[in-house]
């Protein structure tokens, strides 16, 4: 998969699950979503910089 690509699916993971707490759960949730979308973060940075390694030793 695409650097680009991976990154892009994350982003719009993080976007629907704020999207669902504000709408179905009028924002009740927030310190959970606060939490995924910081874990969802942590792992695009780890993605990142791995296709980057992976790039630089070809």
């Amino acid at each position: 998969m695409k650097t680009s690509t991976g990154l892009l699916i994350l982003i719009v993971v993080m976007h629907l699950i704020t999207l669902t707490n504000i709408t179905l759960f009028n924002g009740d949730w927030n310190g959970i979503v606060l939490w995924l979308n910081t874990g969802l973060f942590i792992a695009a940075i780890a993605f990142y910089s791995l296709s980057k390694t992976k790039k630089q030793k070809a």
